[in-house]
């Protein structure tokens, strides 16, 4: 038996990373170590469809299948997730199967074409080196901000079709970014970093005007922490029903996590509302101590009209209209964000000035930032003022 058929022989013994059996790339190279001793096209032909799986997502070997390892949500890493205990044989078979995945990691382009009867032009791949038996272990560690699974490589994600799905072009927004309003970043900041350091935080609503910042806010918060084991993940509208069932999944994480709904309102208490309320007031289940709820609404109370075409008698439909109104004051942290005066919005126009170094007068610069918002102040219109100088 030649080394290339050890290693696809040992792949196919994978059991703790077994999954990885089912990955594009992993296929494709399994079928070009089996490829010694067939016809001098089928070779060239594997050859070939291994490098283009490997080029879609890199030219690195060993940095592929080092990301598929970590973001593998195994049988063992969920145990330690869960600090739970791990069996011996556990230990040891992910061991050995770190080393078969070692030298998977290792295999050059260049020994690979040496067994295959062709003079012309194959790509190299790259190579770096690796221990990661080691660097699996010290992951381990550092599990509670590394992530596991889907959430080792992303930070923001979203709920769809009851799945958690990464969100692949995540808002690149900072907090640095953000002009203004420092009293509400300030009251957001520190519920989440409460959070972080495991302490009590409240479930957020940030209310107020369009174009404030307030979806801002909560992503730059996201991009600034997940260093320190933060995640975001997004819940549509109409999906209110599936966060007990996310809860329950998140609660066993050491990660911390934002449930994020932009931009919250309802028209009638229904079974989203119901649901979102009974999340926000708890039930039967402990308060999961690593997730807090961060909702934007333009409306403080989350009512778009005063229902006057109900059908029913004034009593039952004051009844209603207060029933919605009171889901703002099941939120433990209400922060306000309301369009700027004149002062604030040119504090705000003259701080994204000096960040991308626009060379203007101060006093045309105020009076073309004015113009500019003849329909309204907000930082999102300083911010397509700013937008626009650059333009030229």
């Amino acid at each position: 038996m030649t080394d290339f058929s050890k290693i696809e022989l040992n792949l196919r013994s994978l059991v703790i990373f077994r999954r990885l059996l089912d990955d594009d790339v992993f296929i494709k190279l399994s079928a070009l170590l089996q490829a010694e001793g067939l016809p001098s096209t089928e070779q060239v032909s594997r050859y070939a469809d291994f490098a283009a799986a490997l080029f879609a997502h890199g030219t690195n070997l060993t940095d592929y299948v080092w990301n598929c390892i970590i973001e593998d949500d195994n049988t063992y890493v969920k145990k330690h997730a869960k600090k739970q205990p791990i069996e011996g044989v556990l230990e040891t078979c992910v061991k050995n199967e770190l080393a078969v995945l070692e030298a998977v990691a290792q295999l050059k382009s260049a020994d690979i074409r040496s067994h295959i009867r062709f003079d012309g032009f194959l790509p190299d791949w790259q190579n770096s080196d690796s221990d990661f038996p080691a660097a699996y272990m010290r992951h381990m560690d550092d599990i509670a901000t590394e992530g596991h699974g889907i959430y080792a490589k992303h930070h923001m994600l979203r709920l769809k079709n009851g799945d958690i799905v990464p969100v692949t072009c995540p808002d690149p927004i900072r907090l640095a970014d953000l002009k203004g309003y420092e009293r509400q970043k300030k009251a957001i900041v520190g519920n989440t970093l409460a959070l972080l350091d495991g302490k009590p935080a409240a479930n957020a609503l940030l209310y107020g005007d369009a174009g404030t910042g307030k979806s801002s806010t909560v992503k730059a918060i996201a991009n600034e922490y997940h260093p320190q084991g933060l995640r975001l993940i997004e819940i549509d509208k109409q999906k209110f029903g599936e966060i007990p069932a996310v809860v329950e999944t998140l609660s066993q994480s050491p990660l911390k996590f934002i449930l994020f709904i932009d931009d919250l309102s309802f028209t009638q208490q229904n079974d989203d509302f119901n649901a979102l309320k009974a999340v926000l007031e708890g039930s039967v289940a402990a308060k999961a101590t690593n997730i807090v709820i961060y909702a934007t609404s333009n409306r403080r109370h989350m009512v778009k009209e005063l229902f006057s075409d109900r059908e029913g008698d004034d009593i039952h439909r004051n009844e209603t209209i207060q029933e919605l109104c009171s889901l703002s004051h099941r939120f433990g942290l209400t922060v306000g964000y309301f369009k700027p005066d004149k002062r604030a919005y040119l504090d705000i126009v003259h701080a994204l000035k000096d960040d991308y170094g626009i060379q203007m007068d101060d006093a045309l610069l105020d009076l073309e930032a004015e113009r500019f918002a003849s329909a309204g102040r907000s930082p999102r219109i300083a911010r397509q003022f700013i937008d626009s100088l650059r333009r030229g």
